[in-house]
């Protein structure tokens, strides 16, 4: 395209050769340079193409919009912002036209004859729309918070007890937690174990062919287990027909003469009027959170229990609690023990070290397999307690391995005096071995609810 030439400004500029601009930053620039350094004020001023009516240019300083006879025109383009642009500003002309910075004779600034190509004037340059918050958080995929808790929130270590973690963790306040130990996780496994949640109620039998090897302490000790580690508590029923002592074992003696002699005959004759749990509290003793049913103590009538009548205990207990551990007695022949076979899940075989209490237990799996409880002996949990402390001469290793061969488990409790004595059975008082065996049971036994 032609370059447009204006002519010379002034007659003093008539000898000199026009001045040709080959862009409009070049034009711009020359523009600038030409203008004197005083400052001019940039808030608020009015559009370039235009000064204000009966105001003076100050002195040294060209009048905005007004070209004077020294300085050269240049036409300013209009500012484009990012959202907005000068209602009044001339358009800048195509960059590719070339651009004279004289101005003609006469004092005034008539723009130069705009070619065919810049009839129209530039677009002005606008900013893509920004998207909103809204928009932003519509096209966000909503985090599942319910499969993925940790998504914003760090897993907390668990704060580990005893030993040097636990050391560690007290000294720095917690800013060190190196969690728990192989130990401490264990402890929280069997935890878990035994405070599963059940659908529905579960019964458990605790029996032996041979008294005073265990069986009412076993009962006791994971009844209170299960009361300490599970949220709804345990019932224990005393179906011993030789006058049991599970609630003495559990309460103290002292404690039990000074209760009112509620017993399961008691329940029996009044069991058509018990129909909340506040009605059936009424005949039950509570160890803490483990509820017990007393069994008979008159001799005459304590083996009269029968294995219908059992049933409907059962049947009474599962209607408001989850777990129910039954004290059988000694043998498997009395009249409510086919009753208590007939409703039990699982059953807890009690043994000693002794050779007559280890074959003993070995005699009750082979009746319960060839009287038609097969299921319940494989599946049968044998719990060995050291309660005598037999001698060095009997190989107690040996008698595990004989009888975890025809069980489902096998747990030894080792020998202590808070079991041995026959009184109370408080878990404050046990060792922690005798602690953990206990705990063990009682996750072996919630494992077996299916």
């Amino acid at each position: 395209m032609p370059a447009i030439t204006p002519n010379p400004s002034s007659p003093s500029e008539a000898g000199q050769p026009p001045i040709r601009r080959s862009s409009w930053a070049e034009a711009a620039a020359a523009a600038d340079a030409a203008k004197t350094t005083g400052h001019v004020p940039a808030p608020s001023r009015p559009p370039a193409s235009f000064a204000p009516a009966g105001r003076q240019p100050e002195a040294g300083v060209p009048a905005v919009g007004v070209p004077d006879s020294d300085t050269p025109a240049v036409d300013v383009p209009a500012f484009a912002g990012p959202s907005f642009e000068t209602p009044t500003a001339a358009a800048p002309a195509a960059a590719d036209q070339d651009i004279s910075t004289s101005a003609p004779a006469g004092g005034t600034a008539d723009a130069a004859p705009p070619s065919s190509d810049a009839s129209t004037s530039t677009e002005p340059v606008r900013r893509s729309k920004r998207p909103s918050a809204a928009d932003v958080i519509a096209d966000t995929p909503m985090p599942d918070f319910t499969s993925s808790p940790g998504l914003f929130v760090r897993e907390q270590k668990p704060r580990p007890v005893g030993g040097f973690r636990g050391a560690m963790y007290s000294l720095t306040g917690g800013a060190w937690n190196l969690g728990p130990g192989a130990k401490q996780r264990a402890e929280d496994e069997l935890r878990l174990r035994i405070a599963r949640q059940l659908q529905g109620s579960f019964n458990t039998a605790v029996l032996s062919l041979k008294g005073g090897i265990g069986k009412t302490s076993t009962t006791v000790g994971v009844g209170l287990t299960l009361a300490e580690f599970r949220g709804d508590p345990p019932c224990a029923i005393d179906a011993n027909p030789d006058s049991g002592d599970l609630v003495e074992r559990a309460l103290g003696e002292g404690i039990y003469q000074q209760a009112s002699p509620r017993t399961i005959t008691d329940l029996l004759k009044n069991i058509e009027s018990v129909d909340s749990l506040t009605a059936l509290s009424r005949y039950m003793h509570h160890a803490g959170r483990l509820h017990l049913i007393a069994g008979e103590q008159d001799p005459e009538v304590s083996d009269s229990l029968t294995a219908a009548e059992y049933l409907r205990i059962r049947k009474l207990i599962s209607s408001y609690y989850s777990i129910a551990l039954t004290d059988c007695g000694t043998g498997v022949t009395h009249n409510a023990m086919s009753g208590i076979l007939q409703s039990a899940d699982n059953l807890i075989i009690a043994a000693g070290y002794a050779v007559s209490g280890a074959k003993r237990a070995r005699s009750t799996l082979h009746w319960l397999a060839s009287h038609g409880y097969e299921d319940l002996a494989r599946n049968a949990i044998v719990v060995i307690t050291d309660k005598d402390e037999v001698s060095s001469r009997v190989d107690k290793d040996a008698i595990e391995e004989h009888l975890a061969g025809i069980c489902r488990q096998l747990i030894a409790v080792p020998h202590d005096r808070g079991v041995a004595d026959g009184d109370l059975v408080t878990l404050d008082v046990l060792k922690p071995e005798t602690r953990r065996a206990y705990k063990e049971i009682a996750a072996a036994m919630v494992d077996g609810y299916r």
